[in-house]
């Protein structure tokens, strides 16, 4: 895990409340508090997980459903996206102004927009803008059953990005587990192309998703302390500075001739659906967030590989969709190298842990 992982569970409010300035050696009721303490660390990032599977999922197929369903037919990814982030700003403001009303919302900032901050978590804004555009893009172009496997180099990006950008070295069994994940990609690519399902433009998206995804999860870490940690302020202003970056980009590529002259711009359910996708969006950004922060970066991707597996199996049944058996190996390739890569990270993870406790033991022991 990165130092910049670190200081971010460090400061983390479900931080682990484990003592290690004793007065004596080690004994067995103090490593039973340490394993005890870790055992909810496990518990609350599987919480973290869970809420950001259920979310995902169902946004995924709502947006493939805006984005290329018959009943929509509206050719504009980008004001779609642009559209959810105005409805993620209009909640944060309702709960903002609430949060001295309603108990439930009393830990929900108060609602207010400092142009310093925003311009602080402007790189991460960034980086969200292209993840979401080239996300809707794959997705557009790509059949959400092929959807993972398209971004599925996310882990492999993030491993790079993070030795590039935060100096850490991951280890050569993670490494193999990357060399598995990339071999089932080209896999996929081979048999969805056989299929005759493959577009290459969709592929392209996915890839450079991929390299999107895993810097967005970096720049996250690095900009939750100008937010005080707190992933809520950090999804208001990270809209906020969407909705403005998006406005150029709807115009550049020529989405604003398309919306006005669609035909169900005044539908009701188109609306409703459109506004579920931003409801949807709002708590995608507040549960990626809080994974991240009760993980790390690799982790939150590894996280998001998986799903997308169980995405996978609901889109082949939901489309009654027939694949070949190479293309399910090509999944199973995937699966088990990020499956593979978070149990290797999960060991270093218990062992780093493991590590610090007794180094503070034997600390404490030392003559002053």
């Amino acid at each position: 895990m990165s130092n910049s992982s670190y200081t971010l569970l460090k400061n983390s409010p479900d931080k682990l409340d484990v003592d290690i300035s004793v007065k004596e050696p080690t004994t067995s009721s103090t490593m039973n508090a340490s394993n005890d303490g870790l055992q909810k660390r496990y518990t609350q990032i599987a919480i973290a997980v869970i809420l950001y599977w259920f979310v995902s999922i169902t946004m995924v197929f709502l947006n493939k459903y805006l984005l290329s369903s018959n009943d929509v037919k509206l050719d504009a990814p980008l004001f779609i996206t642009w559209y959810q982030c105005i409805i993620t700003v209009g909640i944060c403001a309702v709960l903002g102004n609430l949060n001295k009303r309603v108990g439930l919302f009393s830990k929900f900032p108060t609602f207010k927009i400092d142009l310093k901050i925003a311009r602080d978590v402007l790189p991460l804004s960034v980086m969200f803008v292209a993840m979401i555009t080239f996300n809707n893009l794959t997705l557009k172009h790509l059949t959400v059953s092929f959807y993972m496997v398209g971004r599925s180099l996310t882990t492999v990006a993030n491993v790079l990005f993070t030795y590039l950008m935060l100096g850490q070295k991951t280890s050569y069994k993670a490494l193999g587990c990357c060399g598995l994940i990339i071999a089932g990609f080209f896999l996929g690519i081979d048999q969805e192309n056989a299929l005759g399902t493959l577009s290459m433009f969709g592929a392209i998206c996915g890839i450079a998703s991929s390299v999107f995804v895993a810097l967005n999860a970096i720049y996250t870490t690095r900009c939750l302390p100008c937010v005080d940690n707190n992933v809520w302020r950090l999804c208001l202003y990270n809209n906020f500075n969407a909705c403005i970056l998006f406005l150029p980009l709807m115009l550049i590529f020529g989405e604003v001739s398309p919306v006005f002259n669609y035909s169900k711009l005044f539908s009701l359910p188109f609306w409703f659906a459109m506004t579920m996708a931003g409801v949807l969006g709002f708590s995608m950004g507040y549960v990626t967030g809080y994974q991240i922060q009760m993980t790390s970066p690799l982790t939150h991707n590894v996280s998001g590989t998986a799903k997308s597996y169980v995405q996978t199996l609901l889109a082949v049944v939901i489309y009654s969709e027939t694949k070949t058996a190479l293309w399910w190996i090509s999944n199973l390739f995937v699966l088990g190298g990020s499956g593979l890569f978070a149990h290797v990270r999960a060991k270093e993870m218990k062992r780093n842990h493991n590590g610090n406790n007794n180094s503070g033991s034997n600390s404490s022991t030392l003559p002053k």
